[in-house]
């Protein structure tokens, strides 16, 4: 750990860093997180607090430590070191929180249920098929103090004294200014591949960077998965289809209709067309699963902007038809496939693995402002080159992929598939 990149931070802190490092990270599933979150008490946020008390600098040590190994001068890009700095920081905010008290570790042992068998175990996990090709780990470490993780008890809500809310609540405002110190990650990060790209004097990043972009964005989506879903279950909100962040009955045409729509309104206005590309949905209406909206959504609207650009660049802006863009889901027992099919000119069938490269695009890139602080790209139309590859992140996270297959001179067809497989397991970095 003695390097540049380190030598702002004190050895002590630097240490522990690194002997966080060495642990494994534990991943979760969907049903894991729903089961775990389902009529939350307050003594139960309080286990899943102890859970991310636990959790989240082993995963953000993990990233530090990456960080500071990468190779030809990337990790002294100005943009790097400060998304190193705002994961330092965290883990330093994170590991210096004050730890559950005697007095509340106490009563929240007094109204555990004891009965064995009344312990409720969590589903067990399935290995994730992007595992693959995104996890690099080989610790085989063990962490003792956690096994709470695999399983939790009933905790009665009425006997538990003020200090364990009051503690929830504490926890809860550390994790919202966390979440919106890491908001401008994914720029930032993308500005310092930008720099590293200019000192290279190339317009093309390597393989083993590629890999390191990956993992570290997926890690970021499951940490920001971890924290949001903790700040909501303590919103105490109640909804018959959510729990938390994620949505036990998610209504697949109702997403993809609004992400059509907001795909075609910055069509239009990017553009400045009167008369802009139909979209066509084929969706059973009743279909319905436990997954992220948000996420469904993301990964649509960044393949209907790619497939409208396409359409509107090889007929031209002032043209009074369109072919239609065709979006057709399809339900099986494993999988729920989305396939979005445009007439857009194709991609040549050597350029196919360079649209998975972060920062490939044939738009116009405009600059990128460091001090962004949206946690996606979303807009303009297109110009950033991170929409599919991060689309594909998204999609491997629970277990689903992204694929492509293009006729250059006609149209691409992009596959995306969602599992069914609730237990499917994070793909750990």
């Amino acid at each position: 750990m003695e390097s540049k990149l380190m030598s702002g931070i004190s050895k002590e802190l630097a240490n522990r860093i690194a002997h966080f490092a060495r642990f494994p990270q534990t991943g979760v599933s969907l049903r894991q997180m729903v089961e775990f979150g389902q009529n939350p008490s307050q003594g139960t946020l309080l286990r899943a607090a102890q859970f991310l008390h636990d959790e989240l600098p082993i995963r953000l040590a993990h990233r530090v430590v990456e960080l500071d190994s990468l190779p030809d001068n990337l990790n002294q890009m100005p943009s790097v070191l400060r998304v190193k700095r705002m994961y330092i920081d965290s883990f330093n905010e994170l590991i210096n929180f004050p730890r559950v008290s005697d007095r509340i570790k106490s009563a929240v042992k007094a109204a555990t249920v004891q009965g064995m068998m009344e312990r409720r175990h969590l589903p067990s996990n399935y290995p994730n098929p992007a595992c693959s090709d995104i996890q690099r780990s080989t610790s085989t470490h063990w962490i003792p103090s956690i096994q709470h993780r695999s399983y939790h008890y009933e905790v009665k809500p009425t006997e538990l004294p003020v200090e364990v809310s009051e503690y929830n609540r504490s926890f809860v405002k550390a994790l919202e200014r966390i979440k919106r110190r890491h908001d401008p990650v994914v720029t930032t990060l993308a500005h310092g591949v930008v720099e590293y790209k200019q000192l290279l004097n190339t317009d093309r990043i390597d393989n083993h960077v590629q890999h390191f972009l990956d993992r570290f964005y997926l890690s970021r989506i499951g940490i920001r998965m971890l924290i949001g879903q903790q700040i909501e279950l303590n919103q105490q909100r109640r909804h018959p289809d959510y729990v938390g962040v994620i949505c036990t009955h998610t209504r697949v045409a109702d997403v993809v209709q609004e992400a059509i729509d907001n795909a075609r309104f910055i069509c239009g206005d990017y553009y400045m067309l009167m008369n802009v590309p139909e979209i066509e949905l084929h969706c059973p209406k009743d279909l319905a699963f436990m997954y992220m909206p948000s996420h469904l959504h993301h990964m649509i609207f960044e393949l209907l902007k790619n497939s409208l650009r396409a359409v509107v660049e090889l007929y031209g802006d002032e043209s009074e038809k369109y072919p239609a863009i065709k979006v057709v889901v399809a339900e099986g027992n494993e999988d729920i496939t989305i396939k979005v099919s445009d007439e857009g000119g194709g991609i040549p069938r050597s350029a196919i693995e360079e649209v998975w490269t972060y920062m490939y695009t044939t738009a116009q890139t405009p600059m990128l402002d460091p001090e962004f602080d949206k946690s996606d790209f979303k807009a303009p139309l297109a110009g950033f080159g991170y929409g599919l590859p991060l689309s594909r992140l998204y999609a491997r996270y629970f277990g689903g992929d992204l694929k492509l297959i293009s006729m250059e001179g006609y149209g691409t067809d992009a596959y995306l598939h969602l599992s069914r497989l609730s237990n499917n397991e994070e793909p750990l970095a």
